[in-house]
């Protein structure tokens, strides 16, 4: 006997504009806020947690690697539970489950329990980014994607990369690191009650993958090893040191078998290959990349010359991005309407999101020790511009023509690219930076030696002034000789720094024209093919 297969069910738009519309954005966002303050947690509050914890360097690293591991999981197994549950389950399961870790994580400092909280907030944020992507494709009208997508980038991007970080410069002055965990908890509470509100209608989800149990151990293996490595590795000087080697191969290995598990489980695998038939998505997820270094790149190096350098406090560091949000969410409200209103192609924006981070990271380039906040903030709003004008361009290019039954996939692996980009342009970042450090105090110190003219007179400068200040002169002695060593350390970090702010720019100059390339390529492809 034949029985007919049940119809798909038909999704009533849920129009973005009306008051069901409104609180399933606003949930939405609110949700996706958990995830922005819980995933940079550590780029301020490392210090105070590593103290507070009584851990070693080594043992705290965990607590990074454990996040970045999971979420990135999490990209990937999302579509496997958008697949047998409604999005909107799934959403509100992961922000109660963020909630919740984050709510005990503010009343513990044993960094065992830390650890899997850790996970649980990294898997939890991975799912949450990609099912509220995906809730909001699905039931929104496409007219009104343009506006939608930018509403969720302030959230999923721009909140990460200005606003938070002002936050929780601010909890950890005024309060301790605990605060910033413990705001997690209103923020998922009122983004619940959103999603609870909200009537969304039922939705016909794609057949179901069957469960690729290897292929998610062999993805995550590959995965943790690959986040050690990129996390920890100029921390060990790299391949200098056997851990990262054995992490290296190890995650080379299981990320090898991966995707040949893949190619053979075919359409039963964790990955959509079927994806990159699209040539859109496949320069998307190219861009995504260099979005992601240049994102996560920037954002660690601005912070981290406004505390070093600057001897900023983490309040000062965390608002010196702070203003670059108002261009950021402008940039996307623009191009959301020259998208949506005008119909402007997704693509044109791009090469002006480059040029204009470009600039910036340039203008940053120039800075010295002797630089305020007033002197950085140029650089610092035009690439909040840029990434404002890059970010909701490639999104749109890379989702807007996919099926339905794609758009899980195509956003976990989309975010996996910007992730892993991420880490490597901070890993590089960082490697750059030590590096210079290095020659760059030793060439100064050439400069520096006991017969030097300038070196005698500033030497007695500052011993003179010591002794003004009640020292005695043997001690005064010594100390201006560690004063002046401080002052060459000091001006090498500054070198330093500016030649990582230069490698930015170098990375878009080299990568702009091989991404008109490729697009030229893909685009003759696509031609062919038809």
């Amino acid at each position: 006997m034949n029985i007919a297969a049940p119809e798909p069910q038909v999704v009533v738009p849920v129009d973005g504009r009306s008051a069901q519309g409104v609180l399933l954005i606003a949930g939405i966002i609110l949700a996706v806020l958990t995830e922005a303050i819980a995933s940079s947690v550590l780029a301020l509050g490392r210090n105070d947690m590593l103290g507070d914890t009584y851990a070693t360097p080594d043992e705290f690293a965990w607590l990074d690697v454990g996040y970045t591991a999971c979420k990135l999981i999490g990209f990937i197994g999302a579509s496997w539970f958008l697949a047998r549950f409604q999005p909107r389950d799934v959403i509100m399961a992961a922000t109660f489950i963020m909630g919740l870790a984050c709510g005990v994580t503010a009343f513990t400092a044993n960094l065992d329990l830390l650890i899997v909280l850790r996970v649980l907030q990294g898997l939890a944020g991975g799912v949450l980014l990609v099912g509220g992507q995906v809730l909001i494709f699905i039931v929104c009208p496409r007219g009104q994607q343009p506006i939608l997508q930018a509403f969720f980038a302030m959230g999923a991007v721009v909140a990460p990369a200005t606003l938070v970080p002002a936050l929780q410069g601010w909890l950890i002055d005024s309060q301790s690191w605990t605060w910033i965990f413990f705001s997690v908890v209103p923020l998922a509470l009122a983004a619940l009650g959103c999603l609870l509100i909200a009537g969304v209608p039922r939705i016909a989800m794609p057949s179901s993958r069957r469960t690729d149990g290897v292929g998610m151990l062999l993805a995550f293996t590959g995965l943790c090893c690959l986040a050690y490595v990129l996390s920890q590795g100029s921390r060990w000087d790299w391949f200098e040191e056997p851990r990262i080697i054995v992490a290296t191969v190890l995650g080379i290995a299981a990320l090898l078998f991966f995707l040949g598990h893949q190619m053979l489980a075919r359409n039963q695998g964790v990955l959509d290959f079927t994806l990159f038939k699209s040539s859109d998505f496949t320069f998307a997820f190219i861009v995504s990349f260099v979005a992601g270094a240049a994102l996560f790149g920037s954002a660690y190096l601005i912070p981290a010359f406004a505390l070093s350098v600057l001897a900023f406090t983490p309040t000062d560091a965390g608002f010196l991005l702070l203003p670059s949000a108002a261009l950021f969410v402008g940039a996307l409200l623009l191009a959301a309407y020259l998208m949506q209103a005008r119909g402007v192609a997704p693509f044109a924006t791009v090469p002006f999101g480059i040029l204009l981070i470009m600039l910036g990271m340039w203008m940053l380039s120039g800075s010295t020790s002797e630089s305020g906040a007033h002197d950085m903030m140029a650089g610092v709003l035009l690439r909040g511009l840029g990434l404002g004008f890059l970010f909701l361009s490639i999104t749109l290019i890379a989702f807007g023509e996919l099926a339905p039954e794609n758009l899980a996939s195509g956003i976990g692996l989309f975010n996996v690219g910007r992730q892993l980009g991420g880490l490597m342009g901070v890993a590089g970042l960082q490697t750059l930076f030590d590096h210079q450090q290095v020659i760059n105090a030793t060439v100064l110190g050439t400069y520096v030696t006991g017969g030097s003219t300038a070196v005698i007179e500033r030497l007695g400068g500052i011993t003179a002034m010591l002794g003004s200040k009640g020292m005695d002169a043997v001690a005064a002695g010594r100390a201006s000789v560690a004063l002046l060593g401080r002052a060459v350390s000091g001006q090498s970090a500054v070198i330093a720094f500016d030649m990582a702010f230069s490698a930015v720019v170098v990375l878009f100059a080299v990568a702009a024209p091989l991404l008109v390339c490729i697009k030229i390529l893909l685009a003759r492809h696509t031609r062919n093919g038809k």
